[in-house]
């Protein structure tokens, strides 16, 4: 097995490389069939992603991250821009959107998660498209089904948040600014400022690729020493911040609250915790590295394995260098973006191996290791450890109308028990938050602002629905406040208690 020669179909740096001899005269279909299929090699990858992205993904329950989604689209907009003023304004584009999005589709989980399958779809088109532009139509084949294997693509294409968007965009300035390079033309260079300035709006973090790109820039420019390639690119950039500006300095100011949870990482996070949650299986990344670094060792051809090898490699390097300071941004969804490029650096090397059977026996390997990653991303409770679906369903056969909730909070706010039952809820059951001074709405944050006194707050409610974390054989009050369960066992003497996975529904009367 010897990855020393790139395949003589590999295309050379200055152009858009020959043919692909896979297109060429000879025996079989004819050459006009095969150059029609080829152009479309794009849209096998699509499919196939498209296709691994909406398999069960209405199956699974909605978690913390996709419930903040919900928190912020079931308002106004008004409501909503009120909210983005205080918090999570660098996820705001997605959540207007989103809310546009299911104001015409629905809110079924299907419908909130199809955008992120469909943009992860065209992730995989420009990665096929960036791979035959670097190399070949084989190549840019492999490289897309790659991408679309990957587990972490199908996780994060069911998923109702902006990340699938950022890869999207990523993938579509990588490849834009291949095209603009070939030809540096204005309207070559406008495109790319629009993929660039989406990428930032979805999720600032990912601009750090740009750094990517000036080298490639710089690279290719020292080559040719054409003005246009710098100057074009400079102007391109600078066109595509100043929209994603304001964004960033208002993200600033909320990065304290946004990434407080988040520790400046270790190598040995690195090592053990990172590639595996970037590619949702630790096997996975190891077929990927191991395929990456064979382009590097041919003897020809090694600067397209170098351009996009920055595009996988220096983010994750500059992400983790950053995040040593006081602040840390290194987290494997926040870099997601770099999987096209990984994609595309492997299938390189994959594509070059001879005899051509070990072309198809990496294929296969890839897939039969992530079949596990697979199948854990779609298990019930993957994501969170509770049903709240089960918990709602409870409540909705035994509602009568007046009822109160007291959700769990405290310590497991950010779980946000109370929009999982808002949203599994029937239209017609009216809760009265007890505990819930002022709402998250009218304080404009995705969190109330709690009762001072919690007895006074119950008022004269005939019956309180209390949900809380764990089985129903523990304390039905646990997480709550000394108060505000002295304030509920107080008022309500009679529980009737139901347990569901993960989550214990109390009924009290009194």
């Amino acid at each position: 097995m010897s990855a020393s020669r790139v395949s003589s179909s590999a295309q050379p740096l200055t152009g858009t490389g020959p043919a692909d001899p896979s297109v060429s005269c000879g025996d079989g279909p004819e050459p006009g069939v095969l150059a029609r299929a080829a152009r479309l090699v794009w849209l096998w990858p699509a499919l196939l992603t498209l296709a691994c992205g909406l398999y069960r993904s209405g199956r699974l329950e909605l978690w913390r991250d996709e419930l903040a989604t919900w928190n912020a689209i079931d308002r106004s907009r008004g409501e909503l821009l009120d909210l983005l003023g205080n918090v999570d304004a660098v996820t705001g584009v997605y959540y207007l959107f989103i809310q546009q999005w299911t104001s015409l589709f629905g809110h079924s989980l299907v419908m909130l998660r199809l955008p992120s399958a469909l943009a992860m779809a065209g992730a995989a088109a420009f990665v096929a498209l960036t791979a035959r532009k670097l190399f070949d139509t084989r190549t840019a084949l492999v490289a897309g089904v790659l991408f679309a294997l990957i587990p972490s693509v199908s996780r994060y294409a069911q998923e109702a948040r902006g990340y699938a968007f950022v890869v999207l965009a990523v993938a579509a300035a990588t490849f834009l600014l291949l095209r603009a390079m070939e030809r540096p033309t204005t309207g070559r260079w406008a495109l790319y400022a629009v993929s660039v300035c989406v990428a930032g709006l979805f999720h600032m973090i990912s601009l750090v690729f740009l750094g990517s790109h000036a080298l490639i820039v710089l690279m290719r420019w020292r080559k040719g020493r054409e003005r246009r390639l710098l100057s074009g690119f400079a102007l391109a950039v600078v066109a595509a911040l100043i929209p994603a500006t304001p964004l960033v300095v208002l993200g600033q100011r909320q990065v304290g609250r946004q990434l407080d949870w988040l520790h400046r990482p270790t190598l040995q996070y690195v090592a053990d915790l990172f590639w595996r949650g970037l590619f949702g299986s630790t096997w996975v990344s190891l077929c990927f590295l191991a395929m990456a670094v064979l382009p590097l060792a041919w003897h020809r051809g090694r600067r397209p394995a170098y351009e996009i090898g920055l595009v996988a490699v220096l983010p994750v390097l500059v992400l983790w260098i950053i995040s040593q300071g006081s602040t840390a941004y290194f987290l494997d969804r926040y870099l997601l973006f770099t999987l096209p490029a990984w994609a595309v650096l492997a299938a390189a090397g994959l594509s070059a191996l001879r005899p051509r059977a070990f072309l198809a026996l990496g294929l296969v390997a890839v897939l039969v290791l992530g079949l596990n990653g697979q199948r854990v991303i779609r298990k019930p409770f993957s994501r969170e450890n509770f049903d709240a679906k089960s918990a709602a369903a409870v409540i909705a056969e035994g509602y009568k109308p007046g009822d109160g909730v007291a959700p769990l909070r405290g310590h497991a706010v950010f779980l946000q028990y109370n929009i999982a039952l808002d949203y599994y809820l029937p239209d017609d059951v009216h809760l009265k938050d007890v505990f819930v001074a002022r709402s998250a709405v009218e304080r404009g944050d995705l969190y109330p602002e709690l009762c001072k006194d919690p007895a006074a707050c119950i008022g004269d409610l005939r019956r309180v629905w209390v949900v809380t974390e764990g089985s129903a054989d523990g304390n039905s009050f646990s997480g709550f406040s000394p108060a505000q369960t002295k304030a509920l066992t107080s008022a309500f003497p009679k529980r009737t208690v139901t347990g569901v996975p993960g989550m214990t529904v109390t009924l009290l009367e009194r």
